[in-house]
């Protein structure tokens, strides 16, 4: 690692930069994702078992004791049960417009990364061959170039190449995590709908949501 650093130049750490934020936004979007994912069927079915009882109080410490955007958004439903089911359907509404910027934080970050990756890395490239070339230039070796010394332009183009490759290196696993990301969001974005859909009618059905 530290020989790729010396020979890809200033770019490799912009590069290794990139790759660093990456890892840690993809972690951290990860861990975020799990703890953000809950069995939304058992959960809603205990919502309601207790919600038909009467037990609000209950209904509302389930949810406090779950984790996830799915939970705060039935919290919502109950805790505006009183005010009819149009103004349930709002809050749950505004729940979920709430929660939905959360769960797409830094994802923009992510795929951000894997776009300017392979072009970093095509910069580091650039500026490698026109130093070589300089180089050769300067030194008067152009008449070696294929003959007495060809090492001379090879070795500069390894060293230009490798700032390519570490681009498209970082530029491959972000772009997978990023998608990997989206559709976890994209599930959890589909519970969130399905108990919202779900909750108004267990509000609905409690007897409190046709307002008092």
């Amino acid at each position: 690692m530290p020989t790729l650093l010396a020979n890809g130049g200033p770019v490799m750490w912009l590069i290794l930069i990139a790759a660093a934020t990456a890892a840690v936004v993809f972690v951290e979007r990860a861990l975020y994702c799990h703890r953000s994912t809950i069995n939304s069927a058992e959960f809603l079915n205990g919502v309601r078992t207790v919600m038909k009882r009467g037990n609000v109080v209950e209904a509302i410490a389930i949810c406090d004791a779950t984790a996830g955007p799915v939970a705060r958004l039935v919290k919502s439903a109950i805790l505006n049960r009183e005010f009819g089911r149009d103004r349930v359907r709002e809050a749950v509404e505004e729940a979920g417009l709430t929660e939905v910027p959360r769960l797409e934080e830094k994802l923009n970050l992510l795929a951000t990364i894997a776009q300017i990756a392979p072009l970093l890395g095509l910069f580091g490239t650039m500026i490698g061959f026109i130093q070589v070339f300089s180089g050769l230039q300067v030194a008067g070796l152009y008449a070696h170039i294929g003959g007495d010394d060809p090492n001379s332009l090879a070795t500069g183009a390894l060293k230009a190449l490798i700032c390519a490759a570490a681009g498209i290196a970082v530029a491959i696993p972000a772009h997978a995590g990023y998608n990997y990301l989206v559709s976890r969001v994209n599930k959890i974005v589909l519970d969130m709908e399905r108990a919202a859909a779900e909750i108004i009618n267990v509000v609905s059905e409690s007897g409190n949501g046709n307002g008092k």
